[in-house]
């Protein structure tokens, strides 16, 4: 009756409007409260716990690097990189779009970094060059949610950190179906800027196409080291984040030379800020889910499906519903610490690869970065480009059916998403 008690609670504050972290939070206190015997001090001790992790500091050091990204210009060159690559096909301001999501993804893994740097640059010049507003605000955010599913990837690591799979491996897994999302999303824009007749650009030379390339150069290595460095066991992810960041201050200070010592204050100032937000959520998290562990509800859970579904496929289409709908009203992070404990033991049983399960995790909660009404990536854009929230929505739909139509791949054809790790290291399988 309690946990009854506490999940009706936990939906009437989502519904009046209540942020999510602490929505947990006072869940979690409650909860706590009505156990016999408990000291006053255990709430916050299991929030304290949750945050005693080596591999959470990825979280504010990628934040870090990619606000690093924004602060140095290091966007703007991946912009113009980009516009070298593909803007003389047509819609070419929006391919480039979507093309520097899927670099920025490789050194950030900070979808709402994308979103803020990219959108900032690309949303005004769409619309000065003759995109229409759903359009502009619908293509940046979208393709900010790859930033979650290419490599590195704090969700990733969050989940590794979950599960004890690798990080590697699943960095590896994340590689195919973020760039299968970005090359259906070009097809989208193509579709559409053939109907639209948006521009183009004169096609870029070969020299100066050379000559992007190598001014971007120092910035596309970043990935490279990052994932192999991972795969390898040169070094841990939180070593990768770090890593990221202080080469993105070496080549933004030293390189470009458009980093300077003035931007460090609102820099730190806005990293602490956004990691905050999300290291809250997650120690309100981990301490409600100590609860949930209390009440038995991973036992209660891998009971209903053992008497209630005998098919491997069912079980992932109800966790792809069940993420759909947890990531419309909360985080990446706090919705796996809570509920992917829960899960897991389950689709050992019905032999689902953890890693499987973690790209099918990680996709379906990245759509609720556009969804409302948590929908981060959403609300930035929209904000951005001055579009009320409703049509910014609709705009996006398209490229949610993308991410959907490559998610049941995934997940029905797995060896789709397996296929380099396998063949790159077949040893971690």
């Amino acid at each position: 009756m309690i946990g009854l008690l506490l999940l009706g609670l936990f939906i009437l504050l989502m519904v009046i409007g209540i942020p999510i972290a602490f929505v947990i939070g006072i869940v979690a206190l409650l909860g706590f409260m009505n156990i016999p015997y408990t000291p006053e001090a255990l709430m916050p001790v299991k929030m304290l716990n949750g945050l005693d992790s080596f591999v959470l500091l990825s979280v504010p050091l990628f934040i870090l690097a990619a606000n690093l990204m924004n602060s140095g210009q290091i966007s703007q060159k991946l912009i113009d990189f980009a516009l070298s690559v593909v803007g003389h096909i047509r819609g070419g301001l929006a391919h480039a779009n979507i093309l520097v999501s899927m670099l920025f993804a490789g050194i950030s893994g900070a979808a709402q970094a994308d979103t803020a740097g990219v959108g900032k640059i690309l949303i005004p010049n769409m619309k000065k060059q003759g995109y229409d507003n759903a359009t502009a605000v619908g293509v940046t955010a979208a393709s900010s949610t790859i930033g979650v599913i290419i490599p590195p990837s704090i969700p990733m690591i969050i989940f590794a950190g979950l599960t004890n799979v690798s990080v590697g491996a699943l960095f590896l897994v994340g590689i195919i179906p973020g760039v299968l999302i970005g090359g259906g999303m070009m097809v989208l824009i193509y579709i559409l800027a053939k109907k639209r007749k948006y521009p183009v650009y004169q096609r870029a030379s070969l020299s100066n196409f050379f000559k992007q390339f190598l001014d971007v150069l120092p910035a596309l290595f970043t990935p490279i080291i990052l994932i192999g460095g991972v795969v390898s066991g040169i070094f841990t992810a939180t070593e990768a984040a770090a890593f990221a960041s202080i080469y993105t201050v070496i080549i933004g200070m030293f390189y470009y030379k458009t980093l300077k010592i003035k931007h460090f204050p609102k820099i730190l100032v806005d990293t602490l800020t956004l990691s905050s937000l999300s290291l809250f959520a997650l120690a309100a998290a981990n301490a409600l889910g100590e609860l949930m562990s209390y009440y038995q509800l991973a036992q209660w859970t891998e009971q209903f499906f053992a008497s209630s579904i005998d098919s491997k496929w069912i079980f992932l289409l109800i966790i792809i519903a069940f993420f759909l709908f947890v990531g419309t009203f909360m985080d990446a992070i706090p919705a796996m610490i809570l509920f992917v404990p829960v899960i897991l033991p389950v689709a050992e049983t019905f032999g689902v690869d953890p890693l499987l399960l973690g790209i099918i995790t990680i996709m379906t909660l990245a759509i609720g970065l556009v969804t409302p009404p948590y929908g981060l990536c959403l609300l930035l854009a929209a904000k951005i480009g001055k579009l009320p929230i409703e049509r910014s929505f609709g705009a996006v739909m398209p490229y949610i059916a993308i991410v959907l139509v490559v998610l049941a791949v995934i997940s029905f054809i797995p060896g789709v998403a397996f296929y380099i790790p396998e063949m790159l290291s077949p040893d971690m399988f």
